[in-house]
């Protein structure tokens, strides 16, 4: 089996589904590049927020944000602990992760033009192949052609779970009930937008990992890899 063959890998899925962790660890593994196109959504966020751009109650002020595009560079590098997501050259890794940029990703996210300004960007990052890229549209926008699509979902329970305890382990203060909020209503945003809403491409293969350990679904994940690299012979 020929496993130099780069091909383009998309993983998409509902929040704290797991899906960037299995598409890191995945990457690692096999030598491709990592790009988490929702960090670059809540790379947006933040800037809109740090500059007003976004109400207490999480109305965005789209003019503003849309005209504040070209001024916004999203970019990536690698560090001792992981990929960490720059944002006009700033490391802002653990900010975009905060549960207040949560609260507002998906009502930024739904903007057509922010959408449409950040496939480009993630199209650009996958023109040689050889990637691993998560997110909501992936297989279904961003990278149509992909060779191997995974959709990846758990219940919105075991996923808030997940989530909270992520973030107590980062000390960022939350609470279990808080998180299985911001959940439920990210799912219901994701799936009803009308530019690129979550759902899993017709040709991705459906995992749900609610009763997996982390060794088991990435075990799963590096044998459909392997079938997907058979299949081009």
């Amino acid at each position: 089996m020929n496993n130099n063959i780069p091909i383009t890998i998309a993983i998409d899925g509902y929040s704290s589904s797991g899906k960037s962790s299995m598409a890191k660890a995945l990457a690692k593994k096999i030598g491709y590049r990592y790009i988490d196109s929702g960090a670059m959504y809540r790379a947006v966020t933040l800037y809109a927020m740090r500059n007003n751009m976004v109400t207490l109650d999480h109305v965005v002020d789209c003019e503003a944000l849309i005209a504040s595009l070209p001024n916004i560079k999203i970019d990536f590098k690698v560090c001792d602990d992981g990929q960490h997501t720059l944002l006009n050259g700033e490391d802002v890794e653990c900010e975009i992760r905060q549960l207040d940029v949560s609260n507002n990703v998906s009502q930024v996210a739904v903007i057509p033009a922010i959408r449409h300004a950040l496939v480009a960007m993630q199209q650009a990052f996958g023109t040689e192949k050889g990637i691993v890229m998560d997110g909501r549209d992936i297989g279904t926008t961003v990278f149509p052609n992909a060779e191997l699509k995974i959709f990846v979902n758990a219940s919105a329970e075991t996923r808030a779970m997940r989530r909270h305890k992520e973030l107590i382990e980062k000390g960022q203060p939350s609470t279990y009930e808080d998180v299985l909020t911001n959940v439920v209503t990210r799912d219901h945003i994701d799936e009803t937008r009308e530019e690129s809403p979550l759902r899993k491409a017709d040709d991705a293969i459906l995992l749900d990992n609610s009763n997996m350990t982390i060794d088991e679904q990435d075990a799963w994940l590096i044998n459909k890899y392997h079938e997907a690299i058979a299949n081009l012979k």
